[in-house]
């Protein structure tokens, strides 16, 4: 690795910003260390460009059948240390938390955004 890339890589590394890619695929916990899943795609705002929602991904068997569950995005947590967000749920909570499959998405408009953010105890804040 090239000076320039060694700098590089070990200032993004301790960035705020993260690429969506990166982001993509990102494990889940919970606070026990139990991993929850991963995320597998997370919906921004169009016109303020903040993340709103991160969509975790398990269930299923080798990748068939998995559910998403759209968590708001401010009840992630980044840890460094476990290279993954922490979140304060139990599995059993997310076992009957809104979700879809992963062909139907659904709209994410005001009702579905309410109804996700009650369910976790959240207000909703548009």
């Amino acid at each position: 690795m090239t000076d320039i890339a060694a700098t590089h890589s070990a200032a993004s590394s301790s960035s705020d910003l993260i690429a969506s890619d990166r982001v993509e695929g990102t494990a889940v916990y919970n606070r026990q260390g139990e991993k929850l899943g991963r995320i597998s795609h997370f919906m921004v705002d169009k016109r303020s460009g903040q993340a709103r929602y991160a969509a975790l991904s398990f269930g299923g068997f080798l990748g068939m059948g998995q559910e998403h569950y759209p968590l708001p995005w401010s009840m992630l947590d980044y840890d460094v240390e476990k290279g993954g967000y922490v979140v304060e749920l139990d599995k059993a909570v997310l076992e009957n938390a809104p979700r879809h499959a992963a062909d139907q998405r659904p709209d994410f408009d005001e009702r579905y955004g309410r109804n996700v953010y009650q369910y976790y105890g959240l207000i909703y804040p548009w």
